[in-house]
């Protein structure tokens, strides 16, 4: 299997090393990189690409580690065992297969995306360090173990808002993705509108760039921000001269609510917009 890129996703040459060295070293590969750069997407294509199907477990500041492999549903056998229900005297009716475990279980290759493994406590990348690593756990409750078919291509996605252990990140290979530079990006915007005016994108691009220059930004507008905004200005019919001032300097521009998400950082843009207006 070797991964060449898609024609919906636009991946760098050093993405695609990445990808194909996981694969080869048969490791997790473990993606980080601003949020909105494309970290969960790289997953979906890959599989789609390499024909496997794909399963996700998204990470929540809740969720376990065991929920991953299995769950004890102890509530319904109670229930059933107070309504006389045969089925109670097999326990394996009552274990829930996790996504590990459908992803081990499976007749064929399957491609595994752990998303956003950093919500989750700091316990939880330890908790998977045997399963990951040797493709097999055990239940209890069953007394069996289940051990992988067929090792799956592990995604994992972090947006950094924890550090993860280093006997975790031993195991995985290791990737980030630096946001897209105009050239890259202008080839991702393609993808999306491959119809779109040579002087809007121009000016769109050049806008979003001085956008995400701004100092002290509390969260600066990522590629899929900048594609919805260019849905917007599409929509609303928006010329790329209302996007252009006639000095070259920084301005708010139209539907700036896709670009910017928090009132802190808005209020600074005006700030500085006003402060260049004074000084021409």
């Amino acid at each position: 299997m070797k991964f060449k890129g898609s024609q919906d996703y636009v991946a760098t040459p050093d993405l695609m090393l990445a990808v194909n060295a996981a694969i080869t070293l048969k490791r997790p590969l473990l993606v980080k990189g601003e949020p909105g750069t494309g970290k969960t997407l790289l997953a979906e294509e890959v599989a789609k690409s390499l024909g496997l199907p794909l399963l996700q477990w998204h990470v929540k500041s809740t969720t376990k580690a065991q929920q991953g492999l299995y769950e004890y549903d102890a509530v319904s056998r109670l229930r059933d065992s107070q309504l006389g229900d045969d089925k109670v005297r097999d326990i394996s009716n009552y274990i829930v297969q996790g996504t590990l475990w459908q992803a081990f279980a499976s007749d064929t290759p399957v491609a595994l995306l752990i998303d956003e493994i950093d919500k989750a406590d700091i316990e939880f990348p330890n908790d998977l360090l045997r399963e990951l690593d040797r493709m097999e756990f055990y239940v209890y409750e069953t007394r069996e173990w289940v051990r992988a078919k067929h090792r799956p291509l592990v995604f994992i996605t972090s947006n950094n808002e924890k550090e993860l252990p280093d006997a975790f990140l031993r195991r995985c290979f290791f990737h980030y993705i630096k946001f897209p530079e105009a050239d890259t990006m202008q080839a991702i915007v393609d993808v999306h509108f491959p119809g779109l005016k040579k002087e809007l994108l121009a000016a769109a691009l050049k806008t979003f760039y001085d956008v995400r220059k701004l100092p002290g930004l509390k969260k600066k507008p990522s590629t899929s921000e900048l594609i919805d905004w260019l849905k917007l200005l599409l929509a609303e019919d928006i010329p790329a001269e209302a996007l252009q001032t006639q000095d070259d300097k920084v301005a708010i521009p139209p539907l700036v609510g896709a670009l910017l998400k928090n009132e802190q950082d808005l209020t600074l843009f005006e700030k500085l917009v006003y402060m260049q207006s004074r000084n021409r």
